[in-house]
């Protein structure tokens, strides 16, 4: 069986609540991945599951095939939205059960925030890893951000799955990440706060 592979470069939106009216989220989405996005992660920690699950399906109507639908740490209603997969936080489900309710074919993503944790995702079975914090930023606004050099450090660990930078991401920076080793970027507000996303 194939392993589920991304784009590269890979743009990925964090669909975040609060950024702008959820009603406006479906059109904002439709904009970005018509402008080069090629993943979409709809993360919205406090929604009921229902809530969540039309969410998906909302976006999922707007999405072209090229672009992947992850849903964050909710297997259950990826699999009942069709989207593509998971986006899994550092402390969240373990890789293995995520996957037998998913399948073989889905895309399995992994939050990480060191190189250890970085190698435990890749053995466990994660196709790729979203890395941070990068830089400073807004959603995080507490976090010491690693920089660039987190990469670093984890490609030096041999890990060879891909990598996406997260946590303050603009046009201005996201070069060190691909210097750095990274497969691409995952944004927020750079993309969906912007007036044309």
């Amino acid at each position: 069986m194939p392993t589920p592979t991304l784009p590269y470069p890979c743009l990925c939106l964090v669909a975040a609540p609060g950024i702008c009216p959820p009603d406006e989220l479906p059109a904002r989405i439709a904009a970005a991945i018509a402008g080069g996005v090629d993943l979409v992660q709809l993360r919205d920690k406090e929604a009921p599951a229902g809530d969540l699950y039309h969410q998906a399906v909302a976006l999922r109507q707007v999405m072209p095939d090229r672009a992947r639908l992850l849903i964050n740490d909710r297997a259950d209603i990826a699999l009942a939205a069709g989207a593509a997969g998971v986006q899994l936080g550092e402390a969240g489900m373990p890789n293995a059960p995520a996957r037998a309710i998913l399948g073989p074919d889905a895309l399995l993503g992994r939050s990480v925030h060191s190189a250890p944790s970085a190698a435990d995702a890749a053995k466990s079975g994660a196709d790729f890893l979203l890395v941070g914090t990068m830089f400073p930023t807004g959603t995080h606004p507490g976090a010491t951000p690693a920089g660039p050099d987190l990469l670093r450090r984890i490609a030096a660990a041999g890990i060879t799955i891909p990598m996406l930078g997260i946590g303050g991401v603009t046009t201005d920076n996201v070069d060190q990440l691909l210097t750095a080793g990274a497969s691409g970027a995952a944004v927020i507000t750079a993309i969906l706060a912007q007036t044309d996303p």
